[in-house]
Formats: structure tokens, sequence, C-alpha cells
């Protein structure tokens, strides 16, 4: 398992919360909830590093490049946040604004594993 570089991500990213719910809706109207799974909670993350430096957007693109090829999670704190958790990169793209400086948006999917 690998911890995600040391390399803060910008503010303005977000975050989202999907809780895996079933719900039995009933022919009266009424419906029943029930939350499935024991961490029926994932986040989703979509960070963002402005005007990163070229060696720093590498660093982050190797290290994802490599979690792409082995299918593993990371260790990942986001920004304001008193822990760290495990996640996997659903997609990230790169985009260089300026000579020698390059800006990474990424869509982070927290996961539970042994």
């Amino acid at each position: 398992m690998a911890t995600f570089p040391n390399i803060e991500a910008s503010f303005g990213l977000s975050k989202s919360s999907k809780p895996n719910l079933k719900i039995t809706k009933f022919g009266d109207g009424f419906s029943n909830r029930i939350s499935f799974g024991m961490n029926q909670n994932p986040k989703t993350w979509s960070p963002v590093w402005k005007n990163v430096t070229e060696a720093q957007s590498d660093t982050i693109e190797t290290f994802l490049d490599a979690r792409a090829s082995d299918a593993d999670s990371f260790t990942w704190t986001p920004p304001n946040e008193a822990s760290s958790s495990e996640y996997i990169c659903l997609k990230w793209s790169k985009k260089m604004d300026y000579p020698g400086y390059a800006t990474i948006t990424a869509t982070f999917q927290e996961v539970f594993e042994p």
C-alpha cells in the first residue's frame, strides 16, 4: 500500500458523499430505509493541484499511473481532515497553463479494505 506524495492540494477542491441505502417502497406510500454495509458512506474528493512545478506534477502523475497499473489503493489525507483514509483514483487530467507549471485535477474514491 502506497502513500500519496506529500504535495498539498489547492483549496477549491470538493467532497461528496453518497450513502449506500436500500429503500423499499410499499404500495400504501410508506417506505423503509436501511443502510447497507459496514462502511456505507464512502467519500469522493476532487482535489486540484494548481500551478505546481513540472517536477511536482510528474511526481503526482507517476504515482497515479503506478496505482492504475497495480490497481492498488493509496493512503491520502485530505486538506483540513484529521485523519487519512484509503482511496483509489478514478480519473485525472493534467493541464499545462504556463511554461514549467501544470494543474492536475483528479477524482479520489474512498475504499474500505482489510
